[in-house]
């Protein structure tokens, strides 16, 4: 019995390796075929492509309050791993240094925070603007 399963499966897989051979062509325009692009890129202003690409509609810039509420506040609502709490002295103190130079930490990252916190998204205006707003926030 076991010889005879072992010869069905045998002949079972040179029948399946034997079809599928001769469904593969090695034709040069079958091979083409297999290896072509499957999808292309249009650059706006190239005519070659059927006409202009589509150009992405400008993201409005979120305001200094929005980002810190959706980004900043994670972390800075609480004082998380030292980061200076929403709404205390700690922003006045950090406010001598100057915008810029809060600015350039907040970009790099400094100390338990990230190069741009929570915000890989943000623009630089982005995080000056949430920046002023823990600023402005300082009692």
């Amino acid at each position: 019995m076991k010889k005879i399963t072992s010869a069905l499966v045998a002949l079972g897989l040179g029948v399946a390796l034997s079809t599928s051979v001769q469904a593969t062509s090695n034709s040069d325009e079958a091979v083409a075929e297999r290896i072509k692009a499957v999808g292309s890129v249009c650059i706006e202003g190239d005519d070659s492509c059927g006409g202009a690409a589509a150009v992405a509609a400008p993201v409005a810039a979120r305001s200094g309050e929005k980002v810190y509420a959706t980004k900043c506040a994670a972390c800075h609502d609480a004082g998380v791993a030292g980061a200076p709490k929403f709404g205390t002295s700690e922003w006045a103190d950090r406010g001598a240094k100057g915008i810029d130079a809060l600015l350039a930490s907040a970009i790099n990252g400094l100390n338990a925070m990230p190069p741009r916190g929570l915000c890989a998204d943000c623009s630089d205006d982005e995080l000056k603007g949430a920046i002023q707003h823990m600023m402005d926030s300082a009692q």
